[in-house]
């Protein structure tokens, strides 16, 4: 689920006009890793913009540099070391923060010049090093900040994080001691944040969390709406704002089937990101997850008996300790039965403090990355014959882009932002604007992405 290293959401979104004004301290910003590090980065420079601080577009023009990290991974925590250094060598003053950040003295061993370090979701201790080291000059006559603040995605379209946290134990994930257990936000706040979005003319709300379908589980029992889950009304009154909304990290909970019929009805879109990691109940039982593959292929069937047109995304693990042929074969069995729309894969990595460090059989590279291209192929596969039965029907589509030839980038409901693929428009797109929803007849279909024509 993350971005390629040449796609980060720093360089892919930031179009941050450099219009300091004289005197004005200014920041900039490295956002690395998930959507829910780029909410937190958000959230920071709307705090600093409120402040009377600039954001600054590059290097050059930042007094400072915070460079908000991830370190899900071992390869995720190499790239946040090397932005760091990135950031040391064009800028000199460097702040860290995020799920890195909570390494201060793995950080400091390699970047012994940054200026201060903090962890997830500190944004006050963030506020306060900014502070230190480039101390507040504010002109309250001068410096507004509009109501939806500093955003780092497109304009129409805004990542909505609804908890911060996550109960689960699985053994190849440290989030939990990270960023703690559940705690999920207030509903009426969600909601405010949501309808301010849609007034400053977001049209797609991404709904983000640790896990999704946990929301409000947390509450006391007392605060719970009565008759169903907190997630369930949640995505009911979101989707009464009249923007798209689309849900990912979706625990596979039983209760989750509350939510498919609010997209039968269009009130949510029909899309569910589930992170079902593997098939296999052993390998699933190492990992610590629930396993119940072949529920879950009933689930599956109900969801879509009721959705028909649902899209289900999920990624998965191979070459984790002890899997075996016979495992991973189990798996690819069981995307044949699935039949699931989009498939992420990665190649199991030990990550510092993960219990699955300490599991035997460990599996040697060249067979986790000859796995990888097996189950990659057959998702693939699966994903082309999907996209080709699209061909000759009529979808909508929201715009992301117009190049200078006229060529629109467009998504359909399927379709997430960075992850998924898209659908090309390459004819009589002048009137057209970025944001917009339109429809269009699809009429040819690759392995990953579509292309059609506007549907007059």
């Amino acid at each position: 689920m993350q971005n390629p290293p040449d796609l980060r959401p720093d360089l892919a979104h930031a179009r941050l006009a450099d219009d300091r004004r004289e005197g004005q301290p200014t920041i900039g910003m490295v956002s690395l890793g998930c959507p829910k590090a780029l909410v937190d980065s958000e959230r920071i420079l709307t705090r600093l913009r409120a402040e009377g601080y600039g954001i600054s577009p590059d290097y050059a023009g930042a007094d400072a540099v915070i460079v908000n990290t991830c370190g899900f991974l071992d390869s995720a925590k190499a790239e946040s070391l090397d932005a760091i250094g990135e950031a040391l060598n064009e800028n000199g003053r460097v702040i860290v923060t995020g799920c890195l950040g909570a390494e201060p003295d793995y950080i400091r061993e390699h970047h012994p010049r940054i200026l201060a370090v903090t962890g997830p979701h500190q944004y006050e201790q963030v506020l306060d090093a900014v502070h230190a080291a480039v101390p507040p000059a504010p002109d309250p006559f001068i410096d507004l900040l509009p109501a939806s603040g500093v955003k780092l995605t497109p304009r129409h379209y805004s990542y909505l994080k609804i908890s911060e946290g996550c109960n689960h134990h699985c053994k190849f994930c440290i989030i939990p001691a990270m960023r703690g257990r559940l705690q999920s936000r207030p509903h009426a706040a969600v909601l405010r944040e949501a309808e301010k979005l849609v007034e400053a003319g977001v049209r797609e709300l991404l709904v983000i969390s640790q896990d999704t379908s946990a929301y409000g589980i947390d509450w006391p029992r007392g605060d719970r709406p009565a008759g169903e889950q907190p997630i369930t009304r949640l995505a009911r009154d979101l989707g009464s704002l009249g923007a798209w909304v689309r849900l990912h990290y979706v625990y596979p909970y039983p209760h989750v089937r509350e939510l498919i019929p609010l997209m039968a009805e269009g009130l949510i879109l029909p899309y569910l990101d589930i992170p079902f990691q593997h098939a296999h109940p052993d390998t699933l039982k190492r990992m610590a997850r629930p396993a119940a593959a072949e529920r879950t292929l009933d689930r599956i069937a109900e969801w879509r008996g009721i959705c028909p047109d649902i899209t289900l995304r999920s990624t998965f693990i191979v070459g984790y300790p002890g899997e075996t042929e016979e495992e991973f074969q189990t798996l690819l069995d069981w995307l044949d039965e699935a039949q699931l729309d989009r498939v992420g894969c990665f190649q199991y990595e030990n990550v510092e403090g993960a219990a699955s460090n300490a599991l035997p059989d460990h599996v040697p590279d060249e067979i986790k990355q000859e796995r990888w291209e097996r189950l990659m192929e057959k998702a693939q596969a699966i994903s082309e014959a999907k996209l080709a039965a699209k061909v000759g029907q009529t979808l909508e589509v929201i715009i992301d882009d117009i190049d200078e030839d006229g060529i629109a980038t467009c998504r359909t409901k399927a379709d997430a932002p960075e992850i998924d693929g898209n659908l090309f428009i390459d004819d009589g797109t002048e009137g057209l604007s970025v944001g917009e929803i339109v429809t269009v007849e699809v009429d040819e279909a690759g392995e990953y992405d579509l292309w059609g024509a506007l549907k007059q």
